[in-house]
């Protein structure tokens, strides 16, 4: 089992060319369902931060392909 406190602590990586996303910071629930349906990994910080950031990565769940000890492997589309 995972739990989501888990989740926070592992680097997301893009597998299409091994980029570090950064650390989980959200979920997307499916409340009827009750199931996970995507991840939020904030975007990156322009210029030490001063100007905001990039667009968050929404990653859907089924994009996501290992979740590996120290890492989730995901797959982003283009």
């Amino acid at each position: 089992m995972l739990k989501t406190s888990d989740l926070r602590l592992k680097d997301v990586v893009d597998l299409r060319d091994g980029r570090r996303l950064g650390l989980i910071n959200d979920l997307e629930v499916d409340l009827e369902s009750g199931r996970v349906r995507a991840v939020v990994v904030p975007g990156s910080a322009r210029l030490l931060g001063l100007f905001g950031r990039d667009n968050d990565y929404v990653i859907p769940w089924e994009h996501i392909k290992v979740f590996g000890v120290d890492c989730i492997l995901v797959e982003l589309t283009s």
